[in-house]
């Protein structure tokens, strides 16, 4: 135990979702709570169909359930529920280093942090598997792109949150794609974040992952896409405005030369079809003039919603 563990004021809770993990949480629940020995474990069964919560509740964590399957309804429930200053956040896997949250939770407390994402550090070739490795880094460059580079690892399930982000944040997502929802609330809002290096490790023996790469890459890919259309939409409709112009010049420009040469149109289906993109093309501009300002009001009021949870320190 740190000496940081002793002089934290604060109520911690340690938030496990699980799905079939009977191998690997009781070991979870036990690093844990010798991390962090004033903390509250709570483990949250998603439709287990083995000996996951009996397991859970052996080792010592208060075990509840959530019967919507998917990791984001579990999130869901527990930020709506628990009552805490300071949450971390992991996955019930065992691949995750407990002694690293301590490290996590002071840095968010010396520097007045609202997350602290667990970037991982594989300690094995079996522990990061090379198309999820491949898809984060995709996944992250995308992220950039449009939000913003602060995240290394966007996809990361190690995370300590202050109590002003879990009692603010709306939770959207029902799936893996939670974390992506973490990292762009952030980012959003202009959130003060950070990174620590912790150690990754391997399932243990008769524990499988639930994440299948291509399905949920797919997933997490169509969440980004929905988020850059909610909070880029300027940027979005105009892109498709944009793409819609140049197809309309395209196909209007050769009758346009042809009318100048002969002051004939012969081709009028073209003619109406160029016709036909330009105004699609106006109206997709529009759209995201519109939508841009709407989108503003709505990151007004989740700053408002934010900034209504007292920071860590104050009552």
């Amino acid at each position: 135990m740190s000496e940081s563990t002793t002089s934290w004021p604060f109520r911690v809770a340690v938030l496990v979702p699980c799905y079939n993990e009977e191998a690997a949480v009781a070991t979870v629940v036990a690093d844990f709570r010798k991390a962090l020995p004033a903390a509250e474990v709570y483990v949250y069964d998603n439709n287990s169909t083995d000996r996951t919560a009996a397991v859970a509740r052996e080792a010592g964590a208060i075990v509840r359930s959530e019967r919507r399957q998917g990791k984001g309804h579990v999130v869901r429930r527990m930020f709506a529920d628990i009552e805490a200053d300071i949450y971390v956040l992991v996955d019930g896997d065992a691949t995750y280093d407990a002694p690293s949250a301590s490290r996590m939770i002071d840095q968010l407390l010396d520097e007045h942090l609202d997350m602290v994402v667990g970037l991982r550090v594989d300690q094995s070739q079996a522990a990061y598997r090379r198309g999820h490795r491949i898809g984060n880094r995709l996944f992250t460059g995308f992220l950039a792109s449009t939000f913003g580079h602060t995240f290394k690892d966007i996809l990361s399930g190690y995370r300590v949150f202050s109590r002003r982000f879990v009692k603010s944040f709306p939770v959207l997502s029902g799936g893996f794609e939670i974390e992506t929802e973490f990292s762009v609330y952030a980012l959003e809002l202009s959130l003060p974040v950070a990174e620590v290096e912790t150690p990754y490790y391997a399932r243990p023996e008769g524990s499988f992952s639930k994440l299948n790469t291509w399905q949920d890459g797919l997933r997490i890919f169509n969440t980004m896409l929905k988020l850059n259309r909610l909070e880029r939409p300027l940027r979005f409709f105009s892109a498709i405005g944009i793409l819609f112009a140049l197809l309309s010049i395209a196909f209007g420009l050769p009758v346009v030369i042809t009318f100048l040469e002969t002051g004939l149109v012969p081709r009028l289906p073209t003619a109406v079809l160029s016709m036909g993109l330009m105004i699609m093309a106006l109206l997709s501009a529009s759209s995201g003039l519109v939508l841009d300002t709407v989108t503003r009001g709505r990151r007004e009021m989740k700053m408002l919603a934010y900034l209504s949870q007292p920071p860590l320190g104050r009552s």
